[in-house]
């Protein structure tokens, strides 16, 4: 008698097997999943083909779990909470929290556990701690904090967060689906929060307490800058300080409501147009300035200015400008709004022997040409006028949209180095009302059950994919 016919014969042997078979499987899964090899999602897809294969399960069994209501939720969740990313909320609450807590790391560590907490409540866990790394890590550097003593209470803030709300982790959710189908009342939108604040309460005071024990060692200065650069650090290697400002059209000036192209700066003034900013409700907006760009009354131009300060002042009175303060800090603090990146002219490049302006530069890749180095020399005087050279480095500025679509044409120019600041760029700021009133409107339908669950998310990633 085959193994087949004994299998049959004998039931009891078939379910040892099956059991056997799972539990070969979820060893086999646990430790891909902890050697990272395949990716995550690879090894789900893989058991879900296998288990059918062997019989275990059917085709329907395995494709049934894509079919619950709490995976939709789960997804529309991620989305709603990239659009507080994109949008630039949840970098600005990390800030605000920074700078409330001061120098004082007890405060830090106290806010830092409460608002990831409360942003971990209502969208992924893992999302939130992705938003705070980059502050943290920030944070210690300058504080001189061991980077364990605030990322050891970010992690553990993560993890109670999914105590908070219902939707804050998908346990509460697939044991809340479970209740409703065995025909039981499930869980209400803050039921978990009786149980999750107090914990939360009692975590903070404990890692207060034992955050001196935590390993560690106080963060290298500078640690970073060798392998990629800041913006006001090119600042300095160029000299832009004194020639990069902004001007804010005040009402009654002249330049408003004109395009660009009619106002003829470059040629008419020497200045040359790196961004606008213009102010909205609630943020600003960076437009990138092309020919047919109109001005507003309130437009801040970022603008390279090549003028006495003198010059400056009557300038402005001249043509009812505002002069707006600029300096190293402005750079350091505002490069989410205008970007940089260093470029070098290979042998090929038409460029060479060109000018900036003569071969349509800021035409053809939206960016401005506002510092050359030949060799390790940075180029005084107008660099807009000046023969390209082989070899020359160029630092160029303007939108990050602008930057992020460069391209790394080797017989044109090669992008040497874009700054770290690049990490921290906010895409749509303009937008962050947008995505905060979505979240609250999602999270009210839920809190009042005013629809299930499921369609409050799907009514939010509607919102946020088609007014994005």
């Amino acid at each position: 008698m085959g193994w087949m016919d004994r299998l049959h014969a004998n039931p009891n042997l078939a379910v040892t097997l099956d059991l056997v078979i799972v539990l070969g499987l979820l060893t086999a899964t646990v430790i891909m999943f902890a050697v990272n090899k395949p990716r995550m999602d690879v090894v789900a897809l893989l058991m879900m083909t296998i288990l059918p294969l062997l019989g275990v399960i059917s085709a329907e069994e395995a494709l049934a779990g894509l079919a619950d209501p709490n995976v939709v939720l789960i997804a529309a969740l991620f989305v709603i909470g990239e659009g507080l990313v994109r949008t630039g909320v949840a970098q600005r609450l990390g800030d605000a929290m920074v700078r409330r807590a001061g120098k004082s790391e007890t405060r830090l560590i106290a806010l830092l556990m409460v608002v990831v907490a409360g942003i971990g409540s209502v969208m992924s866990s893992t999302g939130a701690v992705a938003i705070f790394i980059p502050a943290v890590l920030r944070v210690a550097r300058q504080a001189r904090i061991p980077p364990g003593r605030l990322m050891m209470p970010l992690s553990v803030a993560a993890l109670i967060s999914g105590m908070m709300t219902l939707i804050a982790t998908p346990p509460n959710l697939v044991v809340h689906g479970q209740l409703l189908r065995s025909g039981h009342e499930g869980f209400e939108f803050f039921s978990f929060t009786v149980f999750g604040a107090p914990i939360l309460m009692v975590a903070v005071a404990y890692m207060i307490v034992t955050r001196r024990w935590l390993a560690g060692r106080q963060p290298a200065e500078d640690a970073g800058a060798a392998r990629r650069p800041r913006v006001q650090q090119w600042v300095e290697e160029y000299g832009l300080i004194g020639r990069e400002v902004r001007l804010r059209l005040a009402p009654g000036s002249p330049w408003a409501g004109r395009r660009l192209d009619e106002l003829n700066l470059r040629s008419r003034f020497g200045i040359n147009v790196l961004a606008i900013e213009r102010q909205r409700p609630f943020a600003t907006e960076i437009v990138e300035p092309s020919a047919a760009t109109v001005l507003r009354v309130g437009d801040a131009l970022f603008v390279d200015f090549r003028r006495p300060a003198e010059h400056l002042d009557r300038f402005c009175a001249e043509h009812r400008l505002v002069a707006l303060p600029i300096d190293v800090d402005y750079f350091a603090d505002e490069t989410r709004a205008v970007g940089m990146a260093e470029l070098m002219i290979p042998a090929d490049s038409s460029l060479v022997g060109q000018t900036a302006v003569a071969a349509g530069f800021r035409t053809r890749y939206r960016l401005s040409v506002i510092g050359v180095k030949r060799g390790a020399q940075p180029v005084v005087g107008d660099v807009q006028s000046e023969p390209l050279q082989l070899g020359d480095t160029l630092l160029v500025a303007g939108p990050w949209r602008a930057i992020a679509r460069l391209k790394n044409d080797p017989n044109e120019l090669i992008v040497l180095r874009v700054p770290a600041e690049v990490d921290e760029v906010i895409p749509l700021p303009w937008r962050a009302p947008f995505a905060v009133g979505v979240l609250l409107f999602v999270v009210g339908l839920m809190a009042f059950g005013v629809v299930p669950n499921v369609l409050a998310g799907l009514m939010g990633w509607f919102l946020l994919g088609v007014f994005r």
